[in-house]
């Protein structure tokens, strides 16, 4: 079942601009004490879809945020659905900062989490996360020094 712009929130709820939109989602990124490495906004031709992109680090760990825009009904009003997937991805993001700040980011951006090989962690099967943990526990047992007592 395809997903439609026009059955999801934020359809046509707002006059900012996609770009403000991300404006305002580096600002929680760097409220958090972040720092934005990438932005980017891309399409595929073949196919016409489409999706916006925050890169970005806090805490020491790199994160990945691809937001999708939905296609609509119609197949017009693409500036519609790029002011929404810029909306969503804001406010994705907005509740991943707050998260991050009782939780830390690591365990609020999980999803976005870059792995070794440039996928993020959502992208990852089942099996590759948990043959993962264990490289992760030994590499987080390196950087730990035990107390001296």
């Amino acid at each position: 079942m395809e997903i439609y712009a026009e059955d999801i929130n934020y359809w046509k709820t707002g006059r900012t601009s996609p770009d403000g939109w991300i404006e305002k989602a580096k600002t929680q990124i760097e409220k958090l004490d972040g720092q934005v490495l990438a932005e980017a906004f891309g399409s595929e031709l073949t196919t016409g879809s489409s999706a916006y992109m925050l890169g970005f680090e806090i805490q020491g760990n790199k994160f990945k945020a691809i937001w999708p825009v939905l296609p609509t009904k119609s197949g017009a009003d693409k500036k519609a659905a790029r002011i929404q997937a810029a909306t969503m991805l804001y406010h994705d993001i907005k509740v991943k900062c707050i998260a991050a700040s009782v939780k830390g980011a690591k365990a609020a951006f999980f999803e976005y989490l870059m792995l070794p090989d440039g996928r993020i962690a959502a992208e990852a099967s089942d099996k590759e996360l948990l043959d993962g943990i264990p490289t992760m526990l030994l590499t987080y047992n390196q950087t730990f020094e035990p107390s001296s007592d």
